[in-house]
């Protein structure tokens, strides 16, 4: 047994004794083509609806009140997914999502939000990191789907048509800025406002 563990560990630390050049690259481009395929696989299943919602604490929350929002069910029969509004679709911005969220794991694992409770109490943080997200990165999920240069800004209230002009063209503020709780219901908002406020007074 010992002397069979010795051949293979030659066999591995050595490939190019036993094996040609030409089955070494073959087998390296077969290698690198499987693990591909098996990574960008297991990406694109991260970003499936089944997926997210795969724990209570997204289903019975974030994603009840997704389903009666318009992003859920319209009359053009477009649906947003988790992942249409929290990760970026072009490969550099998903990774790194991809390993900022990998805390969350830690929050699953060690029951931060698993009760109704606890999501509750901490909904106005969490609320918070994902509007921070959104406005540092320009509201880049937004723009998946939602593109100003192909607004149709006749077709809009005096209201929109005014501060999209204003606000988005200008670049003075992010979609986000504006449309909160546009999938979700907001959290204590005058709790936030009340904690600016002390903050403000602190600075002074």
């Amino acid at each position: 047994m010992r002397d069979l563990i010795r051949r293979y560990w030659r066999t591995i630390t050595r490939p190019s004794v036993y094996f040609s050049l030409g089955f070494l690259t073959l087998g390296g481009f077969v290698a690198g083509v499987v693990f591909w395929g098996a990574f960008n696989t297991a990406m694109e299943w991260t970003n499936t609806e089944a997926f997210c919602i795969g724990c209570h604490e997204m289903r019975d929350n974030t994603y009840a009140e997704l389903k009666t929002t318009i992003h859920f069910s319209n009359r053009t029969g477009v649906h947003a997914k988790c992942s249409d509004c929290h990760v970026p679709h072009d490969w550099t911005n998903k990774i790194a999502r991809k390993m900022q969220a990998s805390k969350e794991v830690w929050a699953k694992v060690f029951g931060t939000v698993s009760t109704r409770e606890k999501f509750e109490a901490r909904r106005l943080d969490l609320a918070e990191n994902e509007w921070a997200r959104f406005r540092a990165n320009d509201s880049l999920e937004c723009r998946n789907c939602h593109s100003f240069e192909h607004m149709d800004l006749t077709r809009q209230s005096p209201r929109a048509q005014e501060a999209h002009t204003r606000y988005l063209e200008t670049g003075q503020k992010t979609c986000i800025d504006c449309h909160k709780g546009i999938a979700h219901r907001l959290p204590n908002m005058a709790a936030a406002q009340e904690g600016a406020q002390e903050g403000n007074g602190q600075k002074q």
